[in-house]
């Protein structure tokens, strides 16, 4: 298969077919070297694998594999607002991808989760001993609420395949999800934010705020556009499709009014907390904060409102520097601050870093087979 052709048309005239090519093996192998960590991490603990420890007990599948795996994954709902509340038909093109790119990115932080639970086989425990009190608990029930409405709504697009026959029941139920799907991750992307409002004697108060978990749910709305911008490229190099420049120029401006919005929310906060001084005293805090907003929100607010918006490569570029640059936030808030409150620095284990890296490959495997059986990307063809 090599073309868009084959995700087109109806799905259930074809067999299952997975094309394979050098980088597709090298992700398959990167997987296998994953699961094998897994497994061994499963039964070993995480000393054996992890650089964590009392200081840091929080690393690199928090930071990486929830935090931004969370945040990345944000563009199916900001999707999902635009085109089926505010009926923004522009952008009905990319829906489908963008849904199918958020399942994928919940499960792996479903995944990543699982993996970073000292004893992961109590994971069931949260669901019949409510922490009513608990953010963490919050966010356990809302990322798992949310993965299953996803789940569902991916069900209208599997129907279309398999199981026909329940395709006009998962059609009907539709739009209720799509509200509900809407509605969730409001609130835990903004309370992995509010998370960190337990810690002003430990968080440097260039990232700590009273509004963090405002900037996490506006960071996550405003790298989704993003997410797809850099998904649109690679799939364009995967499938040989391109989605029109006039979507692609409309949806990140909506991100670039996001990035305004944040931007100024950002300097009026520390203003309001007499921090802005701490932008320039030269220390590392301060520089990994100006490089954050510097090229993660500066930049590509300049590329979205300027010409080179209607530029394919610019609006590739405003996509990898805005995902770039909530990741970097993520890790600063997670590591970079709080090495002055530990007195130590965190470094992942080879451990951390290679199933990090094979969820990420399982997850882009995952979507290059969806795309090659299913009907997901054939409407953004130009």
């Amino acid at each position: 298969m090599t073309s868009i052709d084959n995700c087109a048309g109806p799905a259930g005239r074809r067999s299952w077919t997975f094309r394979m090519t050098p980088a597709r093996g090298l992700l398959i192998l990167l997987s296998l070297v994953a699961i094998a960590l897994i497994a061994y991490r499963l039964v070993t603990g995480l000393g054996t694998v992890t650089n964590l420890n009392d200081k840091w007990p929080w690393g690199l599948w928090i930071v990486f594999d929830v935090m931004c795996g969370v945040a990345l994954a944000g563009g199916g709902y900001g999707t999902a607002l635009l085109v089926y509340v505010l009926r923004i038909e522009t952008f009905r093109p990319i829906a489908r991808s963008a849904m199918l790119t958020s399942l994928i990115g919940y499960l792996l932080v479903m995944a990543g989760l699982f993996l970073d639970i000292g004893q992961w086989f109590n994971f069931w425990r949260p669901v019949v001993s409510l922490g009513h009190s608990s953010v963490l608990f919050e966010v356990y029930i809302c990322v798992s609420a949310y993965t299953l409405v996803q789940l569902l709504e991916f069900g209208e697009i599997v129907t279309e395949r398999v199981g026909t026959r329940y395709h006009a029941f998962f059609r009907k139920i539709l739009p209720p999800l799509l509200i509900i799907g809407i509605m969730i991750p409001t609130m835990h992307q903004s309370s992995l934010g509010g998370l960190y409002l337990l810690m002003p004697d430990k968080l440097h108060p260039l990232w700590w705020s009273p509004l963090i978990f405002l900037f996490f749910l506006l960071s996550s709305f405003f790298v989704g556009p993003a997410m797809i911008a850099v998904e649109t490229a690679l799939g364009g190099l995967a499938f040989g499709h391109k989605v029109p420049m006039e979507v692609l120029t409309r949806l990140i401006r909506v991100s670039g009014g996001a990035l305004i919005l944040y931007l100024l929310l950002k300097i009026g906060d520390l203003a309001v907390r007499d921090r802005l001084g701490m932008l320039f005293d030269g220390s590392f805090e301060s520089v990994f904060f100006l490089l954050e907003m510097g090229l993660g929100v500066m930049v590509p607010i300049a590329i979205s409102f300027s010409r080179l918006a209607h530029v394919r490569a610019w609006v590739v570029a405003f996509g990898v520097l805005v995902s770039a640059g909530v990741v970097l936030n993520r890790y600063d808030v997670v590591v970079t601050g709080m090495i002055s409150s530990t007195g130590s620095v965190y470094w992942p284990a080879f451990g951390e870093l290679a199933i990090s890296i094979g969820l990420v490959c399982m997850g882009c495997l995952a979507y290059l087979f969806i795309c090659e059986n299913f009907r997901i990307i054939e409407e953004a063809a130009e």
